[in-house]
């Protein structure tokens, strides 16, 4: 064998051992050599002599509207062999993917992010049935109970926004990645929980906002941590509920009365922090002032009225009415809007005198006696036959004695004139 031929012998040789063999999951380099009609790239696949194929599909993770928008003659790709198409004796070639070798990259950094307890941000893409499907490089899913530490009604609400998220599970081979948006939040929450309870201490006064309403309080979002205000701090006048004054997201200044760090308790005050209903209450109502006012609550020896948010004052039963009265509730009910009269002001106590009946006509005196003896003739009228023998009376009834009476004037009147 002549030398030449022995050199292109060794040439073929090696020319035979640098083509590389092609198997599926491998990534390679390849050149787009034309666009067909079906919208698929040809692709030359470098060092091997083979062909491939890339559908319109696999060239992007995005959508592609145009193939020709993504790529062109002359350009060179990294692809992942996804699988043969034909075989050997019909010159087979292979279908390759864009779209398969970047989702592989993103599975990966994903996964290393997930090792190292990093989080990810992603769009959301899709409201489905039981949660959201998110954008992160690959599709990710958010169970509706890992959306937000709270019931979300409504999911539509988080279409399109981009969050930060937790990965709980990621499974590459089976395309599976469950995200949490829930741990984000929560993990926010503790960290701004941990500033403000490090931070706030009784007698501050700090600006929240109404986060819940209950039957005995409001809940105030002091930023990252509530704190109560329970419904005998709302206000210095009564309030039966909380959301008949408050509404949830109202802003709100409130001062803090306690703060107990190992139980995450922040007591708060509304109206510790409004004037004092009493400062002033001597220019507000002096005495002789007439007030409107309304009666809050009876008791036996009178009514208690409310002429001022946090003020009330007493108006004792002699002064509800001219006539006898047996109890207010006689002539007065809660709620009802009556006139008073100042009678005296005691702004150390917290006390003001009230009279009603200052502000009537006063019944002539016949009138008067009339109605007060009224109740006293009912009851002489039912005595015995026996007790009224033993009664003498005149005309008015409070002059009335009994034979006792008479007897005992007489005997000490002949006692006297013995001594004598």
């Amino acid at each position: 064998m002549s030398e030449n031929n022995a050199n292109e012998n060794n040439d073929l040789l090696n020319a035979l051992n640098s083509i590389e063999t092609v198997n599926v999951g491998d990534v390679v380099k390849g050149e787009i050599l034309a666009i067909d009609d079906d919208k698929q790239a040809i692709v030359g696949i470098e060092g091997t002599g083979i062909e491939g194929v890339v559908p319109q599909k696999e060239l992007s993770t995005k959508p592609v509207a145009d193939i020709n928008d993504v790529v062109k003659v002359g350009d060179k790709l990294d692809l992942v062999v996804i699988s043969r198409i034909g075989n050997d004796k019909e010159g087979g070639s292979y279908l390759l993917s864009v779209r398969r070798l970047e989702a592989r990259k993103v599975w990966d950094d994903i996964q290393k992010k997930f090792e190292a307890g990093e989080t990810i941000d992603a769009p959301v893409t899709q409201v489905v049935k039981g949660g959201l499907v998110v954008d992160a490089g690959v599709r990710g899913f958010v169970p509706a109970s890992m959306i937000s530490d709270h019931f979300v009604e409504d999911l539509n609400q988080f279409k399109g926004q981009t969050l930060t998220f937790k990965i709980i599970e990621i499974e590459p081979s089976e395309n599976r990645l469950i995200l949490s948006h829930r741990a984000i939040v929560e993990e926010e929450k503790a960290a701004k929980r941990e500033e403000v309870l490090a931070n706030i201490q009784a007698g501050d006064t700090v600006t929240g906002t109404v986060a819940r309403l209950t039957n005995f309080g409001a809940f105030v979002d002091l930023g990252g941590v509530d704190g109560l205000v329970h419904v005998s701090e709302i206000a210095y006048e009564r309030v039966d509920k909380p959301s008949d004054v408050l509404k949830t997201g109202q802003e709100v200044k409130v001062k803090v009365l306690s703060v107990d760090p190992d139980r995450d308790r922040i007591s708060l005050s509304i109206k510790q922090t409004l004037p004092e209903p009493w400062d002033g209450i001597e220019e507000k109502a002096p005495e002789g002032a007439v007030l409107e006012g309304t009666v809050k609550r009876l008791t036996s020896f009178g009514a208690f009225v409310e002429v001022f948010p946090g003020v009330e004052g007493l108006v004792h039963i002699s002064q509800i009415a001219h006539e006898h009265i047996a109890t207010p509730n006689d002539v007065l009910s809660t709620g009802e809007k009556v006139q008073v009269k100042v009678l005296e002001v005691h702004p150390e106590a917290h006390r003001l005198a009230l009279s009603i009946k200052a502000l009537k006509e006063k019944p002539a005196s016949s009138e008067l006696e009339k109605k007060q003896s009224a109740p006293r003739r009912q009851n002489n009228n039912n005595n015995s036959n026996n007790n009224r023998q033993n009664v003498v009376s005149t005309d008015d009834d409070d002059a009335g004695f009994t034979l006792g009476d008479l007897i005992g004037d007489q005997l000490k009147k002949a006692q006297d004139s013995d001594n004598d």
